[in-house]
């Protein structure tokens, strides 16, 4: 029953958006070159089928291997700012900085620096904006590791080696995967950043800008579900990894 309860309520509650989706459009007679309703998505999706399917993919590897990226410089930032002070003060703040950047400025720079690199600028992308809550919780969560347990297995002889396996590691797990959640979404904003400002014909942006071209609003709105689409499989895969490796960390519901 509680398995049930957990696919069945998120699909009520996207039922439940469209429906109001659908309303506020026939409510205020909205045209769909205005604002397109619900009902006017699926002719969309089958009249571009492929390049919803094809675009998609690109969209898809592009952000999953920025956010891979992400994981692993993220990662290693965030143990460097963890297990030392004079790290964790002196990147703290450039983190912050280039963090409070806007990213969308930085996307025509990235097209100067790397011209035609198109996969490898929208890669970079994903990565430069999904990086940071990443490293700062694995930092935060290194840096507050109960100083008794590492003097206890230091006095048994432990490396430092062994104390993160063992014990800084798992303690960090639920804040990496709480990061990873909010780094998924980032990652996709960052993927269509670059389709977006700076377009090369490919991704789901390309479509986007396609259909906002040629003013096919029903497009338009079919990408930007297709993109929540994508992030929202994305995030439940984060989802099952978590209960796999952090799953000790759920609190049972009373």
């Amino acid at each position: 029953m509680e398995n049930l309860q957990k696919i069945a309520t998120p699909i009520l509650a996207m039922l439940a958006f469209l429906v109001a989706w659908e309303a506020l459009v026939w409510v205020n007679q909205w045209p769909n070159y205005k604002m397109a309703s619900p009902s006017d998505l699926p002719p969309a999706f089958w009249r571009f089928r492929w390049l919803f399917l094809e675009m998609g993919w690109q969209t898809l590897w592009r952000t999953v291997l920025g956010l891979g990226v992400a994981v692993i410089v993220g990662t290693a930032i965030g143990m460097l700012m963890g297990f030392s002070k004079l790290a964790r003060d002196a990147l703290y703040p450039l983190l912050v900085g280039f963090n409070a950047i806007p990213k969308a400025t930085l996307v025509p720079v990235i097209a100067l620096l790397f011209i035609g690199q198109h996969d490898f600028n929208t890669v970079l992308m994903a990565f430069l904006i999904s990086f940071f809550p990443i490293a700062v919780s694995v930092g935060i969560g290194l840096s507050t590791l109960e100083p008794e347990y590492r003097d206890i297995l230091r006095s048994l002889g432990a490396s430092r080696v062994t104390i993160f396996w063992k014990i800084a590691l798992p303690k960090t797990l639920p804040e990496f995967f709480g990061a990873l959640k909010v780094s998924v979404t980032l990652a996709f904003i960052g993927t269509n950043l670059v389709e977006i400002v700076s377009p090369h014909g490919r991704g789901l942006g390309a479509l986007f800008k396609s259909g906002e071209t040629n003013g096919d609003y029903p497009l338009m709105f079919a990408v930007l579900i297709a993109l929540a689409g994508l992030g929202i499989a994305l995030y439940y895969a984060v989802l099952v990894l978590e209960r796999i490796f952090a799953g000790w960390a759920e609190r049972p519901q009373e």
